[in-house]
């Protein structure tokens, strides 16, 4: 008979136990409980004093479609409403199908419906703008109800779905086809922000793999090359990786391709140097993997390549998932060097409204404002890395 060992029984402790326990335990730490107490009730009652009574917040109010489009066209706001309803509705489709054997509702749905009521509510938008994000609502609230009842069967066609609202959205936003063309040097706020972090984490994240991969190659051209370049680009500030695409790279294109697209440029450069630190990441978790995995593997009668895409890398991938979503995270900040190169995304055009005579010395409303919305992107990012990583059972 096997006895199985279990840990001892843990007596529940009070609110008022977890506190002397953990902040009163001894007479230093009660004196520094008291002092960061003290400072943090400053803080909070001199920010909340400056915030209901001399901040000017008209000046985010006056400038909310900049914020978020910038000067795209108004009476082509359509394209980018519709566009945002075709992936939160995917969007809720897919996270009613990861949970749909998870309560109804959990703290995730709860956070985004509250801000998009929020939204409604307290910002100062025209009719027709709460209008379309009440349909948004309920577009995201259907796709999460319908997510739930998809069958297991459906899940190797939404990662094609997304690939679809993808290109879908650049016609919708870019034009052609049947549309008007709206040039990229009107894409800016917000919405330049997103595409360039979006295509900038969907491009980099397969050329991270092939370079860590390339790293660990058994062929000696093909790993000199690959701990060349990411040595190189990880030596070089993003700064100066953005520069030489904006500048250099249309010197060693061909002659009918060196007025490429700032925006392009731009895409290329956050690729170029996001992949380098992704291939990091994931070599991390290739070296973690047992060498019994591989020799398991070649005995099952597997080739190389599918030993590598079926049972090291999906192994490898969920090894470094923190560090992969922090690199997106990073990378999706990272944007807001783009300003520098005269792109107005988000950090840029909040330069550009504040240098209005009327809103002159306006920093503090204004960066706090975008560092809201950067704040509810990362967090966001954060909060699916914490559930995939749960899901996956990363820690154990």
């Amino acid at each position: 008979m096997q006895i199985q060992s279990s840990a001892p029984p843990t007596p529940p402790t009070s609110p008022l136990n977890w506190v002397q326990n953990n902040l009163f335990s001894t007479w230093y730490n009660s004196i520094l409980t008291i002092v960061c107490l003290a400072v943090i009730i400053w803080g909070l009652s001199n920010f909340i004093s400056w915030a209901l009574t001399a901040a000017q917040w008209g000046v985010v109010g006056a400038n909310l479609q900049l914020f978020f489009v910038g000067r795209f066209p108004p009476e082509l706001y359509w394209r980018v409403w519709t566009a945002l309803g075709l992936i939160i509705g995917l969007a809720g489709l897919c996270w009613g199908y990861i949970v749909r054997n998870s309560p109804i509702f959990s703290r995730t749905i709860l956070f985004v419906l509250g801000v998009m009521i929020a939204a409604i509510v307290l910002l100062p938008l025209e009719l027709s703008a709460r209008l379309w994000i009440l349909a948004i609502a309920i577009i995201a609230i259907v796709g999460y109800a319908v997510g739930r009842k998809l069958p297991t069967s459906i899940s190797p066609w939404l990662t094609p779905a997304w690939g679809l609202v993808f290109i879908v959205n650049i016609w919708l936003i870019g034009g052609g086809l049947g549309l008007a063309s709206v040039p990229t040097n009107v894409w800016s706020g917000l919405l330049l922000t997103l595409l360039t972090a979006i295509c900038g984490i969907v491009l980099s994240f397969p050329f991270g793999v092939l370079l860590a991969l390339g790293r660990q190659s058994p062929l000696p051209i093909v790993r000199i090359l690959s701990i060349l370049y990411i040595e190189v680009v990880r030596g070089l500030p993003l700064i100066g990786i953005l520069f030489l695409a904006q500048v250099m790279l249309p010197l060693f294109l061909p002659p009918n391709f060196r007025n490429l697209d700032r925006v392009l440029r731009a895409i290329a450069g956050l690729v170029l140097f996001s992949a380098a630190y992704l291939a990091e990441n994931i070599r991390g978790g290739l070296q973690a993997i047992p060498r019994g995995q591989y020799e398991a593997a070649k005995a099952l009668g597997l080739s190389s390549p599918l030993v590598v895409l079926l049972i090291v890398l999906p192994q490898a991938l969920k090894a470094v998932i923190p560090a992969i979503v922090g690199q997106f995270i990073g990378l999706f900040k990272d944007t807001s060097l783009l300003a520098l190169f005269g792109l107005l995304e988000l950090t840029g055009i909040s330069r550009s409204i504040l240098a209005q005579p009327q809103f002159l010395g306006r920093y503090a409303e204004v960066y706090l404002f975008i560092g809201l919305l950067y704040w509810l992107f990362c967090y966001g990012m954060s909060t699916a890395s914490r559930y995939l990583e749960r899901k996956l059972n990363v820690s154990n």
